[in-house]
């Protein structure tokens, strides 16, 4: 039997994550893809990323549903109506909407769009763009408002969707689904279950397929079938790809069971299919074929999703909880079709397309079938199809020994073919078809393949080509990475500058410089092209750049040589200074300074020698180059005697590069040589004169007398410059050549110059053309100075110009100084005259007047007031001229439009007061206050009067009525203001207008009393306004506010007045007039005042709306009501009634007037009056008005407080729209249970029922009800009304319902515990655990319940039901009771080994050596090793040394170390073991621990041992505390130990103590320090040991100078001891001046060597001009002794200095060869 094809395993598990059963359901849960599930709970959403090893958020987010976006951390929200959609990255909102209808169902369709289904249409909502939802198409009938929607998809090309639904139907589920096409907007209906779409690739075709793949089952047929049909395919390509409908495989015992979910594997097209009875179908896509098919989970999985990397299908399902992985297994699918499905053709069509394991046997059979028939096309597919398992050589070879047919082609060439429209050919079958076709000649062919990547290229495919082609064959070399042929290609080709980049991206080493040499001879240009790419190369060139220069010019290469250099020294490195030189060099003297030129233009090379470049420049002719490279100002000077031949722009460019100072300097050098240089210094002028300095560049021109230079710069620059100083000299400069009109422009439109300067300049000048000094002065206001010397200098035509056309605003100044000059006053009149209306008459008039010339002025004002003049000025001067000569005065001022009254008014108030009156009235309002203050002052009130009156202006009345400061005492003036306004004005005013005007003044005055007293005349005592309703209003309204006694009156009086609006204002809070606004509204109800019966009835609500609002007179209003008898009365009374607490009263009234509008408020009353047998009535009444809620949910409250049960009960059951649910929740509440019980009956509410039967004390019923119900709260309530009445058997039945939910559990357990009742909770939780549900809360309950109770159970409970415990809760229980092995035990089965280990260090009671050492290693936390440590040390030290074997590889040995130091000196000794142990790491602290352990056992051996192995630790220290040890050995370790630290004095002092005199000589020797050895030499002489002496000066015999063993052997008569020391020494003295004599002997001369070195010199003059290079030492030369450093190439030794090698490298070595020791005698 083969492997099952599909491998399933649980990912995690919801309930686990804590995320609730009851919202692990559809709807509440969703999964959009494989990388997040998104839950839905009562107060928050909780998010579980699958992509992070299920990392759990929550946020506090109320929703409805929540789905996340497929790729991003986007999440979208519904609530209601309205949608969301965050982004969770960025913490912002991204888009929300409001719907109109409620959304049903949706999901992400794409990462940007939300699929949204509501009950009549489906929409598309972009996250893009602020668009709301958009409308794709109306729900089909057959999937209705009926239908619950479980399934939307839409079509990779977003041109077709698919929405799916399921409704009850006979004998089962019904599904419908809806297929829309969006281009043509046409649906289709299909009967079926759920659909998908997917994109699959048809063999054959080269378009991929659209398919749509879906379930389909008729209502009322057993008959399941799945089809696969392409929808949205263009005819024009084809027909549509679709397979016949294949019958699903449904097993016998799932006859009801339907699909949920469709879900398309797009690497392998694969369909899952999933049902509700948890059923798994897999489908091939291509043939519709059944794969697979196993139950796969009991509960149904209500969502699913496909991750697009591996295939892999996750659900999720319900309430469990369970997130399951289901995955192809491509091992055994192939194995599984042949030998399950026993479908070979399936099985060879899914290892050919998914390139898979397992039919190879059937290919090679198939294949041998298909040759043997001679189906050459046939067997060709079959390989083609096969993926590599055909495609070998030995099937190559197979078909080229086939036969050719007559008429076709050959069989290898069909098999290639066909091989080359299905994909892309091997190595092997590319070579093989190549051959054939080189042959033939077709190589267009083998081109197009590669073009079109259908070969794969190899080195032997490009060695078949090359012959034929070498651009194909580079073409096949560089695929196939074969570097080298593709190089040799390239130079074939002759693309020399594309080695370079080639080679370095592939990392190929070549030998360039034997490439370099040959091309150079051969192929300059491509010598050149390779060089370029050499020194260009990434990563730094891969030449030098000067030998290869010296190569080039080697063969008089100049051009060459500059392109190559160009290219190497483009960076423009500092280091390439002398190169660069050389560059320009070479083509400033070799006869291309164009060149030259050109490359100082780019300005790509900077760190050449300027100096030098610049002589050479100078001397080719190039000034301009020269000046650029030039720093010295007698340079600079000497190259612009040539300026000349310079370009104009560059000479003026050249002076930015100068100071100040020099430009000056040059300036003047310039300007010296004479006026050929003025335009140029100009120029210069005029571009740097802001650096350089206007003043300065006067000089420059005034020095020389250049004014025309002078005027030209200035000029140029006058119109921009701010300096008064530029201005003035342009102005001078331009009067000095005569240029007046330009020097009128610049003192006509220049603000910077100074302007007393320049006038007084243009004065003393006497310019002919006075011009430029009148715009000075009118300007700058010099008029008086202007005046004064135009007319003194009888430039009389200069002033009549002035004053017509330059300024005839200034006239009036100038009239005036003529005045001051005598002038003739025809001459002034003439001026006057031309001007005419130009001139400013007021300040003309002042002037005149002032020097009492005014009648001079009337010929011109009366011409200006001729010509139409309307300027105030001017009329106002006339007009003081006809008062002043009394020329009808009153005529001017009344009928003249045009002068100001403020004017001429003052002028005549102190001639005649009446004229001023009159000038006053005529500003119409502009000059009341002057017009009051008149009148007051000369009694004119009857004219003020007359003109208040008229004039009808509120603001001009309160002028005059209104005394200027609060609590003023009445002017006099005003009093007889107001007697003529009643006595006089008013009276004799027809305007209604007027008469309103007047009485609001009064009336904003605050004048009550006269406005009655005028009212009264107007109103009552007969006139033209006696019946005018304003005037009624208006008298009534002044009474109420100044007297409200005379109300009354006028009341009765007048009829033509607005009654409602004066009641209103009688009944406002200012005035309280109660009974006037009774008695209006009692007199105006009458019919003879309101005919309309509708406003009469509005006039008796008003009416009593006074009694009961105003004047609280219930009994009166009772009364009143009883006389009108009208039902808005009695409506009124009743809301009155209401709102003084009278509920009783309220009632009646409300009953009387019909009214049931304020029923709420009346059962608010009645209910919190208890009159509930007064209210029925009233909601008798209200209820055949109006059928609302409220009514007979109070009626039905009413009869359940009255006991009424029977009337309750029929009205229950009859018809009404009373909120049971609620008022039954009332009654439950205020304990009216029986009452209770009906309505919960009436509408099946099981669960308030059964706390009725509770109370009642049913405890049976209860039961039976809370079964009905079904509900936890329920079962809970009456589990725990059950156990109070010890009702245990009926408790454990609902409390096993209630355990059942984990959020629960606690709160059953505290309440049997509260009430002692421990034996039948523990028997409630070991029943709970055969449940079938049973989770986690149970078994950790339990366990918890025996740690407190029953403690000798809860190891053998924990140990069978350890993976159903919560570990954490049951653990604290257990060291609550003190179980602390059961605790250790928890916290090792839970991993949980830092705890466990911790458990067992603090309480003996738990500890277990072995699982204590098989704890200790796995703790995560590595303090807890530490206190392991010392935990043994204190408690188990035997077993001290076990412990360290299991930890060594886990802890810091210092730290140990120190650890133990601290735990005491015997601590030590237990860890030696230990130490020894760990040595080998050859730690400071672990050495240090062991060699005080060694000292302290005297053990000198193991000590002198772990000196040598282990040098890490503090040497000296340890020497300094064992040299004074008591013990030999001790003492000569530590002089070891200060010689191995080059302690070289400390070591032999301590061996000279101790007398070991060969460890002092051997110390003295490695010194290798002369002072120390002598000292020793003498300390054996003083000690007469000749031994030791003679010893020391054969081991230390290389360090000891011949001259202290002389001194010491002849002081000390060391004769026969120092002689074997010289003879050494002599005999090496001797040896070493032969081997110098050899190396200093002078070397033969080779003539051959010496011409050649001759000829390469001879050999330059071409290429530098004849200079001579000389060289320090012999050049480079090879290793042959040619003078060619390049490859034959001549050393151009112009380039590079080579080093001599010094003399003293022949004896650096010497030393070597002598003997470093005496020879043994």
């Amino acid at each position: 039997m083969a492997q099952a094809p599909v491998v399933f395993s649980e990912a995690l598990n919801l309930n686990a994550l804590g995320v609730p059963e009851a919202r692990i359901k559809h709807g509440f849960t969703t999964m959009e893809s494989s990388k997040w599930i998104v839950s839905v709970e009562p107060s928050q959403v909780t998010m579980v990323d699958l992509a992070n090893g299920a990392q759990t958020t929550r946020r506090p987010i109320q929703a409805e549903a929540a789905i996340m976006n497929p790729t991003s951390n986007i999440l979208a929200l519904r609530s209601g109506m309205t949608m969301q959609i965050f982004n969770l990255e960025l913490k912002s909102k991204i888009k929300a909407h409001t719907m109109t209808e409620a959304v049903i169902f949706w999901r992400w369709i794409s990462p940007s769009t939300v699929a949204l289904v509501t009950a009549t249409a489906a929409f598309h909502w972009s996250m893009d763009g602020a668009d709301p939802p958009k409308k794709m198409f109306d729900r089909h009938a057959t999937i209705g408002s009926n239908s619950q929607i479980i399934n939307y998809q839409v079509s990779p090309d977003g041109k077709w969707c698919l929405l799916g639904g399921i409704s009850a139907g006979e004998g089962g589920v019904n599904g419908n689904m809806q297929l829309y096409s969006v281009d043509k907007q046409v649906s289709q209906p299909l009967q079926g279950h759920a659909g998908a779409f997917a994109k699959i690739t048809i063999p054959g075709r080269s378009d991929p397929a659209q398919v749509l793949v879906f379930h389909d089952k008729k209502a009322g047929q057993p008959e399941h079938k799945l089809f696969v049909m392409e929808v949205g395919r263009d005819p024009s390509l084809g027909a549509p790809f679709r397979l016949a409908p294949q019958a699903i495989p449904v097993p016998p015992d799932a006859a009801t069971d339907f699909p949920v979910t469709v879900a398309i594997d797009p690497k392998h097209d694969v369909a899952f299919l999933l049902s509700k009875m948890g059923y798994l179908y897999a489908f091939d896509v291509h043939t519709a074929r059944p794969l697979y098919r196993a139950r796969i989970s009991q509960d149904t999985i209500f969502c699913a999703t496909i991750d697009p990397n591996d295939g892999s299908l996750y659900g999720v399902t319900v309430r469990r909880g369970k997130v399951l992985k289901i995955q192809l297994n491509e091992s055994s699918l192939v194995p599984y079709v042949v030998q399950t499905l026993r479908d070979n053709d399936l099985a060879i069509k899914l290892a050919g397309r998914l390139n898979l394991p397992g039919a190879e046997n059937l290919y090679a059979a198939e294949f041998e079938r298909l040759v043997q028939t001679g189906d050459v096309a046939a067997a060709a597919r079959l390989v083609a199809g096969s993926g590599n398992i055909l495609r070998t050589p030995a099937t190559i070879a197979r078909f080229q020994q086939m036969p050719a047919q007559p008429g076709t082609p050959q069989p290898v060439f069909q098999y290639f073919s066909i091989l080359l429209e299905s994909g892309k050919l091997n190595q092997q079958e590319a070579i093989e078809l190549a051959k054939p076709v080189i042959q033939q000649g077709r190589t267009q062919l083998l081109e197009k393949w590669l073009k079109e990547d259908r070969l794969e290229c190899s080195e032997q495919l490009g060695d078949v080509v090359m012959p034929v082609s070498v651009d194909m064959a580079l073409s096949v070399y560089l695929r196939a990475s074969c570097h080298q042929k593709a190089v040799n290609c390239m130079v074939q080709r002759g693309e020399y500058d594309k080695i370079v980049p080639y080679a370095t991206s592939v990392h190929l080493q070549m030998d360039y410089s034997t490439m370099l040499n040959q091309l150079l001879f051969q192929n300059p240009q491509g010598a050149l092209d390779l060089a370029k790419g050499l020194v260009s190369a990434e990563g730094g060139p891969l030449i030098d750049i000067q030998a290869t220069a010296e190569a080039f010019l080697s063969s008089n290469r100049i051009q060459e040589t500059t392109a190559f250099l160009l290219e190497a020294l483009k960076d423009n490195k500092p280091e390439h200074a002398y190169l660069q030189t050389k560059l320009l060099e070479i083509n400033l003297i070799g006869g291309a300074p164009q060149v030259a030129d050109a490359i100082l233009q780019n300005g790509i090379l900077t760190h050449y020698d300027w100096g030098h470049v610049a002589k050479l420049c100078e001397r080719a002719g190039m000034f301009q180059r020269a000046a650029e490279h030039y720093t010295e100002i007698a340079d600079i000077k000497r190259v612009f005697k040539n300026s000349h031949q310079m370009d104009t722009e560059f000479v003026v460019g050249y002076f930015g590069k100068l100071t100040a100072e020099n430009s000056i300097m040059l300036l003047k050098d310039m300007m010296a040589r004479g006026p050929s240089a003025m335009p140029v210094v100009v120029e210069v002028a005029k571009k740097y004169h802001e650096e350089l300095g206007s003043e300065a560049l006067v000089a420059v021109f005034e020095s020389h007398k250049a004014t025309e230079g002078l005027y030209y710069y200035l000029g140029a620059i006058v119109n921009f410059s701010e300096d008064p100083f530029v201005h003035f000299k342009y102005i001078q400069a331009a009067c000095l050549l005569g240029q007046f009109k330009e020097a009128e422009r610049v003192c006509r439109d220049s603000t910077i110059y100074e302007p007393e300067e320049v006038k007084n300049y243009l004065k003393n000048s006497k310019l002919p053309d006075p011009r430029p000094l009148i715009h000075v002065c009118d300007r700058y206001d010099f008029v008086d100075e202007l005046t004064e010397y135009l007319y003194l200098n009888s430039l009389l035509q200069y002033i009549e110009v002035y004053v017509t056309k330059v300024s005839p605003q200034k006239t009036p100044m100038v009239v005036g100084k003529l005045f001051d000059l005598g002038a003739n006053e025809d001459f002034v009149k003439r001026i006057l005259m031309a001007v005419g209306t130009l001139c400013p008459v007021d300040e003309l008039v002042e002037i005149a007047d002032t020097r009492n010339r005014l009648r001079l002025l009337q010929p011109w004002l009366e011409a200006c007031v001729a010509t139409g003049s309307t300027e105030h000025g001017t009329h106002n001067a006339l007009g003081k001229i006809y008062i002043t000569l009394n020329k009808d005065p009153k005529a001017f001022l009344t009928n003249n439009m045009f002068y100001d009254p403020k004017v001429l008014g003052p002028y005549c108030e102190a001639l005649d007061p009446s004229l001023a009156f009159v000038a006053y009235r005529k500003g119409n309002g502009s000059c009341d206050d002057e017009l009051i203050r008149v009148c007051n002052t000369h009694g004119l009130y009857r004219d003020l009067a007359k003109y208040l009156v008229g004039r009808m202006d509120l603001e001009l009345w309160a002028k005059v009525l209104t005394p200027t400061e609060e609590g003023e005492t009445e002017a006099p003036e005003r009093r007889q203001l107001i007697d003529q306004i009643v006595e006089w004005a008013l009276p004799e005013s027809n305007s209604a207008d007027e008469v309103s005007t007047t009485v609001k003044a009064f009336m904003a005055a605050d004048l009550p009393g006269e406005l009655i007293v005028l009212l009264e005349r107007i109103v009552l005592q007969g006139s033209d306004f006696s019946d005018n309703k304003n005037l009624q209003n208006l008298l009534i309204l002044t009474a109420i506010r100044a007297d409200p006694s005379r109300v009354a009156t006028y009341i009765d009086e007048l009829d033509n007045f607005d009654a409602t609006d004066i009641a209103k204002i009688c009944i406002s809070e200012a005035h309280m007039l109660y009974e006037e606004a009774y008695t209006i509204y009692v007199k105006f109800s009458r019919p003879e005042f309101t005919p309309d019966k509708d406003d009469q009835s509005e006039m008796n609500v008003s009416a009593i709306g006074v009694l009961v609002d105003y004047m609280k007179a219930l009994d009166r209003a009772k009364t009143y009501a009883m006389q009108c008898d009208k039902k808005p009365v009695w409506s009124k009374l009743g809301k009155a009634q209401l709102e003084e607490k009278m509920p009783a009263e309220a009632i009646e009234s409300f009953i009387h007037a019909e009214d049931a509008s304020e029923y709420v408020i009346v059962c608010a009353e009645a209910n919190e009056a208890e009159i509930w047998a007064e209210l029925i009535p009233f909601l008798r009444m209200a209820r055949k008005q109006l059928q609302e809620n409220l009514l007979d949910t109070e009626l039905i409250y009413a009869l359940a407080r009255t006991k009424n049960l029977t009337d309750l009960e029929k009205f229950v059951n009859g018809p009404n729209v009373a909120n049971i649910q609620s008022i039954g929740d009332r009654c439950f509440t205020e304990k009216l249970y029986s009452a209770a019980k009906i309505l919960f009956i009436n509408i099946n509410n099981n669960s308030k029922l059964a706390l009725c039967h509770i109370h009642l004390e049913e405890f049976r019923d209860a039961v039976a009800a809370a079964g009905k119900a079904n509900n936890v709260s329920t079962w809970k309530s009456v589990c725990f009304a059950c156990v109070k009445a010890a009702e245990f058997r009926l408790a454990a039945i609902c409390g096993l319902e209630v355990i059942k939910f984990p959020d629960h559990v606690d709160e059953v357990v505290n309440f049997y515990s509260d009430l002692g009742y421990f034996t039948q909770l523990i028997s409630l939780f070991e029943q709970g655990l055969g449940l079938e549900d049973a989770h986690v809360g149970i078994f950790s309950e339990l366990a918890i319940l025996y740690t407190k109770h029953m403690s000798e159970r809860v190891m053998e409970h924990i140990k069978v039901f350890f993976s159903k415990l919560n570990v954490s809760k049951v653990v604290k229980a257990c060291e609550r009771a003190r179980l602390f092995p059961e605790a250790a035990y928890l916290y090792m089965a839970d991993k949980q080994f830092d705890a466990a280990v911790k458990v067992m260090m603090d309480r003996a009671t738990a500890f277990d050596n072995d699982l204590f050492l098989d704890s200790i290693v796995k703790v995560r936390n590595n303090e807890i090793m530490y206190k392991a440590v010392g935990f043994y040390l204190s408690t188990h030290p035997t077993r001290f040394t076990r412990l360290m074997e299991v930890v060594t590889e886990l802890v810091d040995h210092s730290r140990i170390v120190n650890q133990l130091r601290r735990a005491g000196d015997s601590a030590l000794m237990i860890g030696q073991q230990y130490l020894k142990s760990v040595q080998k790491t050859n730690l400071s602290a672990v050495n240090e621990a062991l060699n005080e352990i060694y000292i302290e056992d005297e053990d000198y051996e193991s000590l002198r041992e772990s000196i040598d192995n282990f040098s890490n630790f503090d040497m000296i220290c340890l020497a300094s505390k064992i040299s004074s040890h008591e013990l030999l050995e001790f003492r000569r370790i530590s002089a070891y130990v200060y010689r191995c630290n080059k302690k070289w004095s400390q070591s032999i002092e301590l061996s000279k103590n101790d007398r070991m005199w060969k460890d002092a000589v051997d110390t003295a020797n490695e010194s290798a320090d002369a002072a120390i050895i002598e000292s020793l030499l003498r300390f054996f002489c003083s000690k007469g040991e000749k031994e030791c002496f003679c010893a020391a000066l054969y081991t230390c015999y290389s360090h000891i100078s011949p001259d202290v063993v002389l001194e010491l052997g002849w002081l000390n008569g060391y004769h026969n001891f120092v002689i074997p020391y010289f003879i050494q020494n002599l005999k090496q003295t001797h040896d070493r001046l032969l081997l110098l004599e050899e190396r200093t002997a002078p070397p033969e001369e080779d003539e051959n060597a010496q011409d050649a070195i001759a000829n390469t010199f001879g050999g330059l003059s071409g290429g530098f001009g004849n200079v001579l290079m000389i060289e320090n030492g012999g050049g480079m030369m090879n290793a042959t002794g040619s003078p060619h450093s390049f490859n034959g190439a001549p050393d151009m030794s112009g380039f590079a200095t080579v080093q001599v090698p010094s003399p003293q490298n022949g004896y650096g070595h010497m030393h070597n060869n002598l003997g470093m020791g005496m020879p043994s005698m």
